[in-house]
């Protein structure tokens, strides 16, 4: 089964961008996933082509109009589609590695590139979507949260990474943030591979490497170290 990503927006000029690169280019041409796109605009009012208009109740931009975002749905997933539909929005709920490997485990997800200031909210009930955020800023437009979103969708699918457990240990995947690592040469600048990474001593190398995964964590991400012990019975 080929995970298939629907995007509708504004701007579909924008994709694949990135994802034709690298390891999601290069699953893109072996057909691992495919990227359809649906302009917002062909579904758009008018001479020229409107899809959005001033907020009810005043306030500045403008919003992406219900009725042009429905049809520009339906037309990309019918009403038996089994994919989740994402809205790109800063008022969605933060992305987390958990969500990210259960779309990759699903047949593909239909994403909503939002604009301006946002959509009709009637939309987001009327099609069930699911709005996700990529973190507490604001961009542009959903685009290139789009492209973040799939990067780390794509990466996870089968055959995509050339070893499919390469990724077990990463940052997030065990709630904690990953270990330092080093290669070669052994000195640089007067600083050295820790000695334990090259005594063969596999236990005491793992050792090593969750011990430093801790430190960082409660270092850096305090948030992520109080959930993971939370997980750690008494």
């Amino acid at each position: 089964m080929t995970f298939r990503a629907s995007i509708i927006s504004l701007y579909p000029e924008m994709f694949p961008g990135p994802l034709g690169h690298s390891l999601a280019g290069r699953a893109l041409s072996e057909d691992k996933w495919s990227l359809e796109l649906t302009q917002l605009r062909d579904f758009g009012e008018g001479k020229h082509s409107r899809v959005d208009d001033t907020p009810s109740g005043g306030g500045a931009g403008m919003v992406l109009k219900a009725d042009i975002l429905g049809k520009a749905i339906d037309a990309a997933s019918p009403a038996d589609d089994p994919r989740p539909r994402l809205l790109m929005s800063p008022r969605g709920r933060p992305l987390h590695q958990s969500q990210v490997r259960q779309l990759a485990e699903g047949p593909g997800a239909v994403i909503i590139c939002g604009r301006f200031e946002g959509v009709d909210e009637r939309i987001i009930e009327a099609r069930n979507l699911q709005e996700v955020s990529i973190g507490d800023y604001i961009l542009s437009g959903g685009e290139p949260a789009a492209i973040i979103l799939l990067d780390a969708i794509v990466r996870l699918l089968p055959g995509v990474m050339g070893n499919d457990t390469s990724g077990d240990t990463e940052s997030f995947e065990t709630g904690l943030l990953e270990h330092p690592h080093y290669t070669r040469p052994q000195e640089f600048e007067g600083r050295t591979i820790p000695e334990v990474l090259t005594s063969g001593n596999h236990k005491a190398i793992a050792e090593w490497q969750q011990q430093r995964a801790e430190k960082l964590t409660k270092a850096i991400r305090p948030d992520l170290w109080d959930k993971f012990n939370k997980k750690i019975p008494d």
